[in-house]
């Protein structure tokens, strides 16, 4: 089975900034806008934060246009990360900015120390790119230990726990003059849903489909919520977002 990075990687990492709108430094003052909104910025000059699952950046640039710094941005796409610190010098805040190529999974416990993160994002659906609930509730608990009391932790992800059926389970993603992106969904047992991405590119007249797919985990708001408060920290905002995404903002208390 292929994983999300593998996908990512062979399929849509050169598209993924076409797929948010193109407009890249656009999208990062919107994803800026909304962690304002959620009360999420710097109290102190040296604040810093971690990006899970960056991608080209938007949060992560989003995150240093509040002021944190540095911003460590975590992604497994070379590719990815490589656009991600191009933006940040157009943007001028690569001085902020610190890539890390690896597993987020793995790397929170060796690049946050405990207690010091004043905010963990983990947006755009990362979240279900994981391969189990035992490692979201992993990830839950070294963002907990990461965080310092008074901390932000921001996710956002689709919660794919409703069963769609015949065509309602086709998505067009976005679509232009050279390039359509469609998806669909097979859902697989209660946990996994496969997701079939179908893109349309036109070079010299010709159109090109490439097909490719991933699993994604099926996680219920209401259980995210929950093991939330498991890993001790409290649950501030738990809502629908932007773009079919569910947002969940949580805090570490003081003196936790």
């Amino acid at each position: 089975m292929t994983t999300a990075p593998e996908h990512y990687d062979r399929l849509l990492a050169a598209h993924y900034t076409w797929m948010l709108g193109s407009d890249i430094h656009a999208f990062a003052r919107d994803q800026a806008e909304l962690l304002r909104g959620l009360g999420v910025r710097p109290e102190a000059d040296e604040d810093v934060a971690i990006d899970l699952g960056s991608g080209p950046g938007p949060q992560t640039l989003a995150l240093a246009h509040l002021g944190f710094s540095p911003v460590t941005a975590v992604d497994l796409s070379r590719t990815l990360l490589d656009e991600l610190a191009a933006h940040a010098e157009t943007a001028g805040v690569a001085g902020a900015v610190r890539t890390v190529h690896a597993d987020l999974l793995e790397t929170l416990p060796h690049v946050a120390g405990s207690g010091t993160m004043a905010a963990i994002v983990c947006m755009g659906d990362t979240l279900t790119h994981l391969t189990s609930r035992d490692d979201v509730r992993s990830l839950l608990d070294s963002a907990a230990c990461a965080l310092r009391p008074g901390g932000h932790l921001v996710v956002t992800f689709r919660d794919l726990t409703g069963d769609l059926r015949g065509d309602d389970r086709f998505f067009p993603v976005r679509s232009t003059e050279d390039q359509l992106l469609t998806c669909f969904l097979e859902y697989v047992d209660d946990d996994t849903v496969m997701v079939h991405d179908l893109l349309h590119t036109r070079s010299d007249g010709q159109w090109r489909l490439q097909v490719g797919s991933y699993p994604k985990l099926r996680l219920a708001s209401d259980w995210l919520s929950g093991e939330t408060r498991r890993a001790g920290l409290q649950v501030r905002h738990a809502a629908a977002g932007p773009r079919g995404m569910r947002i969940l903002h949580a805090i570490k208390p003081v003196g936790a």
